[in-house]
């Protein structure tokens, strides 16, 4: 099995769990974050400045690599590791989640008609089709094809769509080529119908695969209904698997989905707030747009070690992006990844001392109660400063 995963303690007052993952690229500790790379790219981001702020593990997406420039070509080129010169682990989604996202897409039984947004011309995935692709993109770890529903969804089509999922995750095992270098994940659906999510984790770990994700969450149901999904599928997901919060990406939202058993997660958020020119501190989000770092000597955090803060003040930074410099997207893209890097190591080294959740209490204080100017729905952000991932 190319995917190994080493539960190595799980703390005391909590369910939240330290381990190691193990791919044919190497090996990440857990909890872990992947920045996404939409484009076989981390935008404005070189892969070895992406390996020095601290990645570990880099996303990409199946769906747009599938259309541009085609993962037949990818393939013929190496693979995705090859081609866009990242040497650790890769994850590849199904395309599921960009699929079900455009309009006047078609659902069957079969798979998903859409038009190819730029021409118009009619395209068609299916778990067979998703699965080929991943194969060929050569990611060490690959998504099932699912169905990713929109919130709010009624029962009826949610049980509908969980047993569709079921049976394109069978497909999708059946349809894997490289069992031997590539694991491939089941994705838990159900939207917030506690039932629906324990059978769909339930016929999913009678399949056996190596790892196991959450799906559906992020979509607009908040916070709360966010982390009742993760308590609604987390319970029935093997203990020796890694468990994947797909999509989920604020430090808040990651620090409670830890603690109730979830291993690793993925988002847009630090790289695209990053090019949008805020930045995450341990107290909160700096928007360095504002006049008065102007002439701020200082690193965006005092308290951090990242190629950014090392070498840039605030007033060079806030400089680039008046300028509309694209180093200051680059710099700010850096700084997050670093952000979100120890964020996940302070968190694991917290649960390796059983003290994850007094850690937390800490940490959010600080970091929530610095930050006045709201969340990720900023103005910037909303714009589309920095659009895609």
């Amino acid at each position: 099995m190319p995917i190994k995963f080493t539960l190595e303690h799980v703390d005391r007052h909590t369910r939240a769990r330290a381990g190691t993952l193990s791919t044919p690229h190497g090996e990440a500790q857990t909890p872990l974050f992947m920045p996404v790379g939409t484009q076989a790219a981390l935008k404005t981001v070189h892969p070895a400045l992406a390996e020095e702020a601290g990645a570990k593990i880099i996303l990409s997406n199946t769906y747009h690599l599938f259309l541009q420039p085609g993962t037949a070509v990818v393939a013929r080129l190496g693979g995705l590791h090859t081609f866009m010169g990242w040497k650790g682990p890769m994850l590849t989604d199904s395309g599921g989640f960009q699929v079900f996202s455009l309009p006047g897409r078609v659902i069957t039984e079969e798979g998903t008609r859409f038009a190819f947004q730029k021409s118009g011309t009619p395209i068609f995935m299916g778990p067979e089709e998703s699965i080929r692709a991943q194969n060929e993109l050569g990611a060490d770890i690959i998504m099932a094809f699912d169905e990713c529903i929109p919130y709010p969804a009624d029962y009826k089509y949610t049980a509908d769509s969980v047993e569709r999922t079921l049976r394109w995750a069978k497909r999708s095992i059946d349809a894997h080529q490289r069992p031997g270098d590539q694991g491939l994940f089941g994705i838990v659906q159900g939207s917030v119908y506690p039932d629906l999510r324990e059978r769909c984790a339930k016929e999913l770990v009678k399949m056996d695969f190596p790892g196991y994700a959450v799906g559906g969450v992020s979509v607009g149901e908040g916070q709360e209904l966010m982390m009742k999904a993760v308590e609604n599928s987390e319970p029935f997901l093997p203990r020796d698997k890694v468990r994947y919060l797909m999509g989920v990406g604020r430090p808040e939202d990651i620090l409670e989905a830890i603690e109730r058993g979830m291993d690793i997660f993925d988002c847009i958020i630090p790289t695209k707030m990053g090019r949008a020119g805020v930045f995450y501190t341990g107290t909160g989000k700096l928007r360095i747009h504002k006049k008065n770092f102007r002439k701020d000597r200082y690193p965006i955090d005092t308290a951090c070690d990242c190629p950014t803060c090392k070498t840039f003040s605030r007033a060079y930074l806030h400089h680039l992006f008046e300028v509309d410099e694209p180093l200051g997207k680059t710099l700010g893209s850096v700084h997050n990844i670093h952000f979100y890097m120890t964020l996940v190591a302070k968190a694991r080294a917290a649960i390796l001392e059983n003290r994850f959740k007094e850690w937390k209490k800490e940490f959010l204080g600080k970091y929530l109660g610095g930050d006045s100017d709201g969340d990720e729905d900023s103005p910037a952000f909303k714009k589309g400063k920095g659009k895609g991932r």
